[in-house]
């Protein structure tokens, strides 16, 4: 095992690099060596030979700065200089410094060996400290990964991932958390700790979230915080990020949900004739009519051919509209209607998407509106999302006219429309209501 670690550490020893340093030290050797000779001849009154052996000294020293330093700095990898590091002194740290402070003023009052002995070791203490915990924040880069579809409420897990870039050492005790200098709504909102790190590997957490509003969540920025090895100072990385994801409403269907289905099923099945059990018409024969479907107990009650029309159940077409528009705060609400209308307008948001959910379980052919988005008419499991994300950052209009959203729906009377809107019934277009099921969100 000894020979397969030499083996790998030969195999990827930077040769040039150490041998530009082999040649850096013994030039300076000799720089040192003709330096001393330089003072030990001028001490014997040689002045010409001490000023070439200085010169000598200093030419071999300017040489080894101007062309191997730049050399070697080359192939250092400096990333570790650019990271934002930043210090918070733990109650360990302020005991300990305490007792260093305390020992600095027996030794200076004393001159006891021993305690300048003890002080040496404690500073030395707080030197690796510093060292090794800089050590163990390098090398590490960071990934966050995310599901695709996440909904209010529901909890998600998400894989953080965490990897080991340094050839030769570990990382111990590290924690990665949010970045807790924003205000706005964060996707990390718990620590998440990992006790230790290979070197050249990675480790993984899974990490339980779960957000309480639909919206656009953002994490601009992680830390990766340490106390090792001491404890003495918390040192937090911070890792920049782009992070965005948008979630959904909560879809969890409420008792007005319940209530409201059946009236919406009962309302398309009476809009629309087709094919089906239900009967929804008679209507006079037409030449393009099938003899099935005469009724012929009508036809000799009226004297003229008759023929019976069904509700279509295979055949379902529905427009989902939800309609933003809440209007100004009302005088009746006092101080707290900007908090009533934002009830409000959620309780619409959810009631849509619940909606929107049930015609994507049973297959419906579905068209989504807002008054700023449209999609097409398509099998809702198609646009079922693009229909969610909508709604998830949708906002209210609050304005004093809601415009004529409503009154561009009258125009289409072949498709049987779903309305969710707040607004009053004596607002609604008359021609929207024979074709139309208006769910009125305030009288839920």
């Amino acid at each position: 095992m000894l020979d397969s670690i030499v083996a790998r550490c030969w195999r990827r020893l930077d040769r040039p690099g150490w041998r530009n340093f082999g040649i850096a030290m013994l030039a300076l050797s000799v720089a040192l060596v003709a330096a001393l000779f330089s003072a030990a001849v001028a001490q014997a009154g040689r002045l010409l030979l001490a000023s070439v052996t200085a010169a000598l000294a200093l030419g071999l020293a300017a040489w080894v700065g101007f062309a191997i330093v730049p050399a070697l700095a080359r192939r250092t990898s400096l990333r570790w200089i650019a990271y934002q590091v930043e210090y918070r002194l733990t109650r360990d740290g302020i005991i300990y410094l305490g007792a260093v402070c305390i020992l600095i003023l027996g030794a200076v009052n004393t001159g006891n060996n021993l305690l300048f002995l003890i002080l040496a070791c404690c500073l030395a203490g707080i030197l690796i400290s510093g060292v090794l915990s800089r050590a163990v924040l390098t090398g590490i880069d960071l990934k966050f990964d995310l599901p695709e579809h996440i909904f209010a409420g529901k909890p998600v897990l998400a894989e953080l991932t965490l990897r080991n870039d340094k050839p030769m050492w570990p990382s111990f005790s590290l924690r990665v958390i949010g970045d807790t200098k924003k205000s706005v709504a964060q996707i990390l909102t718990q620590p998440v700790f990992f006790p230790y790190i290979p070197r050249m590997s990675l480790a993984r957490q899974k990490v339980e979230l779960q957000f309480p509003r639909r919206g656009v969540y953002r994490q601009d920025a992680f830390g990766i915080r340490t106390q090792f090895p001491f404890g003495f100072f918390e040192k937090t990385r911070r890792v920049d990020s782009d992070i965005e994801i948008v979630v959904y409403p909560r879809i969890e269907p409420t008792d007005q949900f319940y209530e409201v289905l059946p009236l919406l099923s009962g309302e398309m099945a009476s809009h629309f004739r087709g094919r089906g059990h239900e009967l929804h018409s008679l209507r006079e024969y037409a030449p393009a009519d099938s003899a099935r479907l005469v009724d012929w107990k009508v036809t000799a009650k009226v004297g003229r051919l008759m023929v019976r029309e069904f509700a279509r159940e295979d055949e379902r077409r529905v427009m989902l509209v939800l309609d933003p528009f809440i209007g100004p705060p009302r005088a009746e609400f006092g101080a707290h209607g900007s908090a009533v209308h934002a009830e409000l307008f959620e309780r619409a948001v959810s009631m849509t998407a619940c909606i929107a959910w049930h015609f994507h379980e049973i297959n419906s052919v579905m068209q989504f509106r807002t008054n700023r988005f449209s999609t097409s008419m398509a099998p809702a499991s198609e646009i079922i999302y693009d229909a969610l994300r909508e709604l998830a950052v949708l906002q209210a209009d609050t304005s004093a006219t809601g415009g004529a959203f409503l009154d561009e729906l009258t125009g289409d009377r072949e498709i049987f429309k779903i309305v969710l809107t707040c607004r009053s019934q004596r607002t609604i277009p008359t021609a929207l209501w024979s074709s139309s099921y208006c769910v009125f969100i305030d009288t839920l």
